[in-house]
């Protein structure tokens, strides 16, 4: 008897089930309600001065340790040019602050880097070095969950190293305030990156749109092998849609359970992501692809002509809560320019600019935040989602994962309904 299954959701998530299914044989059906695949992380297509331009509804930053990702995007086929690898580094846009992890045997490289780091003072440089290696000590795992803000202040890092360095990289990873932020799960990022193997804390950074990057070649693949994909099609009744398969996947955000499984919808705080897009002159570039700010609005900004060969475009990213969510968009981008044109000289005026404001584009990962597991009390029904990683921050690494989770959660179920009617008695 063959497996059915159906996924709904088009997003990380749901195609990483989809490519797990399709690639075992076994042929599913993925239902999409947008026009794209790629849920929150996704091209758009925006106008501007009688142009269409596409654009990503978010600037994303994968790092080195997402193997599960980088694993799915090679079986699709998305050749490893899709994305820029560089060594750990980190440059404020006014060159006050440089990081950059060298080319040692791990943790050499990591410590080496942080005794030279740019902009800290030398005490807080050798306290950031003990703090790794205090954290080594107890396997990056704490007795109990605080926020990255105490674990921080315990261990003196408040200081410019948490300002320039710490904070960022936890907004970074969890799209949470350092306040607010889970230290646990803060941890475990930097223990799979910054404390992995050599390359598992490069940064790669997308060369191509968000849904060009895994979830289009991945729909191609799924086809191939036999599967459908239909994107503009809404599933209303999750309960409904289960008659006709072996088992559903539900691969959407938390939010949109309230429609489709209210007795499961989770109570989560959610933080947004906003992204700016100003397109300058094409002589316009940053010294290197990623550019920190710091004291405004932008705490990143990405050069998309380097990277996409979009010249000229920068876009200004601004994760986690804030005043920002108070202004309107096209105010917002003034802000950004301004910040820019503080730290870059001569940038000039926009020729155009657009904000894109996710506001939930993640749940809020505070200590102790509850994350539901694959299975569900529905039989045959499972959840996907980089919500449901429990030790993970909701990025697009724990999206796929989630989605590769589930599918061996349906195999489960389902080889162990098979063997207990097999072995039934006849009535």
């Amino acid at each position: 008897m063959a497996l059915r299954v159906a996924i709904v959701g088009a997003g990380y998530a749901g195609m990483a089930a989809a490519v797990t299914f399709a690639a075992e044989g076994v042929p599913v059906t993925v239902f999409e309600s947008g026009p794209l695949p790629g849920g929150r992380a996704r091209r758009i297509r925006i106008s501007s001065h009688g142009q269409d331009h596409e654009l990503d509804n978010g600037q994303h930053i994968l790092a080195g340790a997402y193997s599960e990702l980088f694993r799915l995007m090679r079986s699709v086929g998305v050749a490893s040019e899709a994305l820029l690898r560089v060594p750990l580094e980190l440059r404020s846009a006014d060159g006050a602050f440089h990081f950059r992890s060298l080319w040692f045997p791990p943790p050499l490289g990591l410590l080496a880097g942080l005794l030279l780091a740019k902009g800290i003072p030398f005490s807080e440089r050798v306290g950031a070095v003990r703090f790794m290696r205090s954290l080594k000590k107890t396997g990056f795992r704490l007795a109990g969950d605080v926020t990255v803000a105490q674990l921080l202040e315990e261990h003196r890092q408040r200081g410019r190293v948490g300002k320039l360095l710490w904070e960022p990289l936890c907004v970074s990873a969890l799209n949470t305030p350092a306040d607010q932020a889970s230290a646990s799960v803060f941890l475990a990022a930097l223990r799979d990156t910054l404390a992995g193997e050599r390359e598992a804390s490069d940064l790669l950074l997308p060369r191509r749109d968000l849904s060009q990057l895994f979830p289009e070649p991945a729909i191609e693949f799924v086809r191939r092998h036999g599967g459908e994909v239909w994107l503009r099609s809404t599933v209303s009744d999750v309960h409904e849609l289960k008659q006709g398969f072996d088992a559903v996947i539900v691969a959407v955000g938390p939010h949109q359970l309230k429609a489709l499984l209210p007795d499961l919808a989770p109570e989560y705080s959610y933080q947004p992501i906003y992204t700016c897009y100003l397109q300058y002159e094409e002589r316009v570039r940053l010294a290197f692809p990623m550019l920190g700010l710091s004291g405004g609005l932008v705490q990143w900004v990405f050069d998309r002509g380097a990277l996409l060969g979009e010249r000229g475009r920068l876009a200004c990213v601004i994760s986690a809560q804030g005043a920002h969510q108070d202004i309107g968009l096209d105010e917002l981008c003034a802000r950004c320019h301004a910040e820019l044109a503080q730290a870059i000289p001569g940038l000039g005026e926009p020729l155009w600019s657009r904000a894109i404001a996710e506001k939930r584009a993640t749940i809020a990962c505070t200590p102790g935040v509850a994350r539901p597991s694959a299975d569900t009390t529905h039989p045959g029904i499972f959840l996907a989602g980089d919500y449901t990683d429990s030790d993970y921050p909701p990025t697009l690494e724990a999206a796929v994962r989630s989605g590769v989770r589930a599918v061996r959660r349906v195999q489960e179920r389902f080889r162990a309904t098979r063997a207990s009617s097999e072995t039934s008695p006849a009535r």
